[in-house]
């Protein structure tokens, strides 16, 4: 793609139409003027990288577009498949909200890009409106490296935003499943994302963040401890720790299914330690604690 094309997409369909009125009306991405076709016409568009539309927000959508109408068109471009059939570019939230408000028509403009370059304006869009979440993000840009062959300098110049940006959203692809989860239901941020990046339990770690409501900094905190945790070096004491304890921790472990540590200070007593990850598994301890 040309870098005058690139810089043009970068700034969004805004600036890519309002630049078309500059140019000669024989370019082949010049918008046709805004027209009103049978909502039945607009299809969604399956690469759009926006993949949740939450009720609430639909709902409210579409009784505004009851009392008021669409006041912004859907950006389409023209179905390859289906004649006066059109793909949604931008605008699928619009057209998704007037159909629950029972609209037959809706306003649309049409702009004349390739499959690529459609993908790349609608996660532009939905960005600059921060509509996607960060995992609908990070599909986006993966979408963009695997379709079409991009690198991570192309699409943070495509998307306006710095290389490491976009590495560290791509990231959050290899997160588990259950923290994806929590980053679709809205309960974690972009920040506590790319913060369990690399974390020993980054499972653990986002219950924890949803369940005590732990923000951004602490979360950077338990990774910096948790690194610092890795690189110590491992005490000596523990080998020299006398044969009958060590037995004594084994059995405690094997009881309990958590780790137990004891540490004899001779005279001056001893520490009994037992490590737990879960509020969960405090309570199932105490609960055997208090049967005796």
């Amino acid at each position: 793609m040309a870098e005058e094309t690139r810089s043009r997409l970068g700034r969004g369909l805004a600036a890519l139409m309002g630049d078309v009125g500059a140019e000669s009306s024989t370019s082949d991405r010049a918008p046709k003027s805004q027209r009103r076709v049978p909502i039945e016409h607009v299809k969604a568009n399956p690469r759009n990288p926006r993949r949740i539309f939450a009720d609430a927000e639909l709902e409210e959508l579409s009784q505004s577009i009851r009392e008021r109408g669409i006041i912004q068109p859907i950006v389409v471009r023209s179905s390859k498949s289906e004649p006066n059939t059109f793909e949604i570019i931008a605008g699928e939230r619009r057209w998704r909200a007037s159909q629950r408000a029972g609209l037959h028509e809706v306003p649309i403009v049409v702009l004349e890009v390739t499959d690529a370059e459609a993908l790349e304006l609608a996660i532009i869009e939905n960005i600059q409106r921060a509509d996607l979440n960060p995992l609908e993000e990070a599909a986006g840009y993966q979408a963009l490296a695997n379709q079409y062959s991009h690198s991570q300098d192309d699409i943070a110049t495509i998307v306006g935003k710095s290389r490491s940006h976009v590495a560290n959203t791509l990231r959050l692809l290899k997160l588990p499943d259950a923290v994806k989860s929590y980053i679709n239901e809205g309960k974690l941020t972009a920040g506590h994302a790319r913060a369990l990046i690399n974390q020993s339990d980054p499972e653990s770690i986002a219950r924890d963040i949803v369940e005590k409501g732990l923000n951004v900094r602490q979360v950077e905190k338990l990774r910096q401890d948790d690194a610092k945790a890795a690189k110590k070096p491992k005490s000596t004491a523990k080998a020299r720790k006398d044969a009958n304890i060590a037995a004594l921790e084994k059995q405690l472990s094997d009881a309990l299914g958590l780790v137990v540590e004891i540490t004899d200070k001779g005279r001056a007593g001893g520490v009994l330690g037992i490590r737990y990850r879960t509020l969960e598994q405090l309570d199932d301890v105490i609960a055997k604690l208090q049967r005796g």
